[in-house]
C-alpha cells in the first residue's frame, strides 16, 4: 500500500492471492501508532495482507511501549495468550520498546516467538521477513546506540485520511534519570529536512490536510545536512499549497527555542498549541530527575510563549511522588498550574523503570502520599481548567470535522489548539469528516467545548456556506 492508505489494483489481488497475513496490536504514545502506520506499510507492500483478528493472521505481531509501570509483564501475559495458538502453524513476533529493552530473554520466556525487533531495526524488515518465511526461528533485530538510521519508508499505510504524522526525529540523548527511552529508542538522529518536506508535500498531494511532525524530543531535530531548523521546517510545511495545520510533538523545554514561538506568531497555519512537558516545579527534583533545566529556565519559555502575538494553548505533562520529592517541591509543583495556565495537565505516579538510576535513589515516596498528591494535582487543574476553557464562550474557532455523535446530534471536531469542540448545525447535509468549518461557542466544560456552526464568508480557504469541505 502507497503512503496514505491509495494502494492499486494489482498490488490489492497480489496481496490477496498471496496467502500471506498478518495482525498487529499496538501499544503506547503516538509514536508507536505511527511506527505502525509504517510497519503496515512495509508489510503490505512486501505482500502480506493485514486481518482484524488474531486467529486470521498468519504473522501475529505485538508493538510494545514500556514507559508504563510492568509494561514488560504486561507484554509477557499477552503472549502467554497467543501460546494457545502455537500449534495452529503461526508465527508471533514483538516489536518496539519492550523488544528492545528484553532482547533475547523474550525467546527464552516465550519460545514460539520468531522475531524480536526494536524500533531502531525497523528499516530491516523486509530481509527479517525473508529469513522468517524461509523458517528461520529466532531473528532479532537489535540496534545499539550507535546506529545512524533512521526508518525512512514511502509505504505508510495512513489510518486517518486527513491528518498524518511524520517522524523527523528518533531516539533520545536526554538519558532523565527515570526513563528507559534512550535505551530502547536509541540515540537521537534527525532526517533531512529535504526529506521530511518530501513526505509533507507527498502527503499534501494526498489530500491531507493536518500534519504532525513527531520525535521524542521533536524540537530537538537537527537537520544532519543543515540546512534548515526546527522553526524553519514547520514554516516550509506550513507553506504547501493544501495543508492547513501544522502540529508537533513532544517537545523539551532544552531544546524550546524563541524562533519556534515567533514560528508559531507569524503562520497560521502553525498551530497555537505547544505541549511542554514540565514534570515538576521543583529544580531540586527536576536535577534529581536529570532534566538538565531549572523552574527559572522553564518559565522563561513559558514567559516567550505567552508574550506571542497569537494566544498558545500550553499543556504539560508532570511526574508526582518521584524519590525524594517534599510537600514543598509538591507545592511548587501545583503553583505552576496558576503561574502558567495550563489547558490540560497529563499527570502520573512515578513509577520505577527497569535498568533507569531512578531505581536505586533513596528516600522513595510512599504510595499513599504519593496517590494523595497526584489526587490534588487532578482535582486542582481540573477546577482551573474547567475556567480556562470558559475563556472561549462567545469566540468563533475554526474547526476540523473528526465525527458525529448521532444520539446526542453533535458534530464532533477539534481546534486549532487541539481542544474537542462538539457542535450542531442547521445545515440539512452534515459536514464532510476532514472539512473545516467555524463554530460558536456557546457551553465550556474542562475538557470540551460546545457551539454552534456559523457561516464565515470571505475566509479564504472557506466556502461561504460555512461548514464544508475546503
Amino acid at each position: 500500500m502507497a503512503a496514505g492508505g491509495h494502494g492499486n489494483g494489482v498490488e490489492s489481488v497480489v496481496m490477496a492471492e498471496s496467502g500471506k497475513t498478518f495482525y498487529i496490536e499496538t501499544f503506547g504514545c503516538q509514536m508507536n501508532a505511527h511506527d505502525s502506520e509504517k510497519v503496515i506499510g512495509t508489510l503490505e507492500h512486501e505482500g502480506y495482507r493485514r486481518v482484524e483478528t488474531e486467529e486470521a493472521a498468519g504473522l501475529i505481531l505485538y508493538n510494545t511501549c514500556c514507559i508504563r509501570d510492568k509494561a514488560e509483564q504486561k507484554v509477557f501475559h499477552r503472549l502467554n495468550e497467543y501460546k494457545k495458538m502455537q500449534g495452529e502453524g503461526k508465527q508471533f513476533g514483538v516489536l518496539g520498546c519492550v523488544a528492545q529493552q528484553e532482547g533475547n530473554r523474550i525467546f527464552e520466556k516465550a519460545p514460539y516467538v520468531s522475531l524480536v525487533s526494536g524500533s531502531a531495526s525497523y528499516r530491516n524488515l523486509p530481509e527479517m521477513l525473508v529469513r522468517l518465511e524461509a523458517g528461520e526461528k529466532r531473528i532479532t533485530g537489535l540496534d545499539d546506540r550507535q546506529t545512524e538510521e533512521t526508518f525512512d519508508t514511502e509505504f505508510t499505510a495512513r489510518s486517518n485520511p486527513h491528518r498524518g504524522y511524520i517522524t523527523i526525529i528518533e531516539g533520545c540523548d536526554k538519558f532523565c534519570s527515570y526513563c528507559v527511552v534512550p535505551y530502547t529508542r536509541g540515540k537521537e538522529r534527525s532526517r533531512s529536512s529535504a526529506s521530511v518536506l518530501a513526505e509533507a508535500a507527498r502527503m499534501a498531494a494526498q489530500g491531507f490536510t493536518d500534519v504532525q511532525l513527531l520525535g521524542q524530543n521533536v524540537n530537538s531535530y537537527r537537520d544532519p545536512l543543515g540546512h534548515m531548523t526546527f522553526a524553519e521546517v514547520l514554516r516550509a510545511i506550513a507553506d504547501l499549497p493544501g495543508i492547513r495545520r501544522v502540529r508537533f510533538t513532544t517537545s523539551h523545554p532544552r531544546d524550546f527555542t524563541r524562533d519556534i514561538v515567533e514560528a508559531i506568531s507569524d503562520v497560521p497555519a502553525i498551530c497555537d498549541h505547544v505541549h511542554l512537558p514540565v514534570q515538576s516545579g521543583s529544580t531540586a527534583v527536576l536535577k534529581a530527575m536529570q532534566r538538565e533545566y531549572s523552574r527559572e529556565w522553564y518559565l522563561e519559555r513559558i514567559a516567550w510563549i505567552k508574550a506571542a502575538r497569537r494566544e498558545i494553548s500550553m499543556t504539560t505533562d508532570i511526574i508526582v511522588g518521584f524519590p525524594g520529592e517534599t510537600e514543598a517541591d509538591f507545592d511548587q509543583t501545583l503553583s505552576l498550574l496558576d503561574v502558567v495556565g495550563y489547558d490540560a495537565v497529563f499527570a502520573f505516579g512515578y513509577s520505577p523503570r527497569p535498568n533507569t538510576p531512578a531505581i536505586g535513589m533513596a528516600e522513595t515516596v510512599p504510595e499513599d502520599v504519593k496517590a494523595a498528591r497526584l489526587q490534588r494535582l487532578l482535582e486542582a487543574q481540573r477546577e482551573r481548567q474547567r475556567t480556562a476553557y470558559e475563556r472561549h464562550v462567545g469566540q468563533v474557532l475554526e474547526v476540523m470535522v473528526e465525527g458525529y455523535n448521532r444520539q446526542r446530534g453533535q458534530i464532533t471536531g477539534r481546534s486549532s489548539q487541539n481542544k474537542t469542540v462538539n457542535f450542531t448545525t442547521t445545515q440539512p447535509i452534515l459536514p464532510a469528516l476532514g472539512s473545516y468549518g467555524h463554530v460558536r461557542v456557546t457551553q465550556a466544560y474542562p475538557n470540551s467545548l460546545v457551539g454552534e456552526a456559523v457561516h464565515v464568508p470571505h475566509v479564504v480557504g472557506l466556502a461561504a456556506s460555512g461548514l464544508v469541505m475546503a
